[in-house]
């Protein structure tokens, strides 16, 4: 629906408590299923009693991008659908099945540049094509070929000798892009990957994850701090609360596609604009300790 630019439409009603919860699913299975998870640390209550669901998509997975204040759990929820972190209680199910630690069906890329040191940029991106050759069913010509096609793809020609000492930031990212795209992960989680890296660089990194995702479709969850990025980005956005975290807001039908155009470009548009305005005025609301109506799958906008 279109925003006014003053505000952010309506928020829809919640769904009753438990919703999430109630019997069998009906349709397709969601590549990613939240059931009322929430998690502790210790007397630290990260998040709380969280569930929402990305549908499975085969023909073109969604781009979610998730923002909120600084300790709300972000990086938890990444790291619960990686497998790296078990909820206190609720469950989290990829594509039908509980997550019970960490599959070559979800690939991560940190803030914190991953690569092997020890390695080249062939050498990393042939790393987990190796250890699965034979789920994969990859013979060494075939790896090879893969991991070429990967660093050509994300701009590293002429890069595949030189070890991640001697690259810059945006190109260490892009060695992880290779790296965890090479094993065709359904479902690719990125933390902050490029807050890091400098202004020009992070939109070029921009440009080049929307152009990969729009062809290769995985579902993708990426955690920013950015509003800008979240809504050039994502085709939905979710706003988090303030600790413990819940997803107060998401935000989709306002939210205009990004594949074939540069970010300085898409930031000029009157309907890119609209959609930066009404996910700061939600982002405002929770950040005021004000989200709107209760909600454990967050509310549509």
């Amino acid at each position: 629906m279109s925003p006014a630019p003053a505000a952010a439409p309506t928020p829809a009603p919640a769904p009753a408590p438990g919703a999430a919860r109630a019997g069998p699913r009906t349709g397709p299975v969601p590549v990613v299923d939240i059931r009322g998870v929430t998690v502790r640390f210790g007397d630290t209550l990260a998040l709380h009693d969280i569930s929402a669901t990305v549908e499975d998509n085969l023909d073109a997975g969604e781009f979610v991008t998730i923002i909120g204040p600084s300790g709300c759990g972000k990086s938890t929820l990444l790291n619960l659908i990686a497998g790296l972190l078990e909820p206190t209680s609720g469950q989290v199910l990829v594509q039908g099945r509980p997550v019970d630690g960490p599959g070559r069906d979800r690939g991560m890329i940190f803030q914190q540049y991953s690569s092997f040191p020890n390695l080249t940029v062939l050498g990393n991106v042939l790393f987990g094509l190796r250890i699965n050759a034979g789920e994969m069913q990859l013979d060494r010509g075939a790896r090879r070929e893969r991991a070429m096609t990967l660093i050509r793809e994300v701009g590293l020609t002429g890069h595949e000798a030189k070890y991640p000492s001697m690259l810059s930031g945006g190109q260490q990212q892009r060695v992880a892009i290779a790296r965890s795209l090479a094993l065709e992960p359904r479902i690719l989680l990125m933390d902050e990957p490029f807050s890091a890296l400098d202004e020009p660089t992070r939109l070029e990194m921009q440009e080049l994850i929307v152009s990969l995702w729009s062809r290769i479709k995985p579902t993708i969850f990426c955690v920013t701090h950015s509003v800008s990025e979240a809504v050039y980005l994502g085709d939905r956005v979710w706003i988090m609360t303030q600790g413990p975290g819940q997803i107060a807001y998401e935000i989709r039908d306002c939210i205009p596609p990004s594949p074939g155009i540069p970010p300085l470009v898409a930031q000029e548009r009157s309907d890119f604009k609209a959609a930066v305005r009404v996910v700061t005025e939600a982002f405002r609301r929770v950040a005021g300790g004000d989200p709107g109506p209760p909600s454990r799958s967050g509310s549509r906008l």
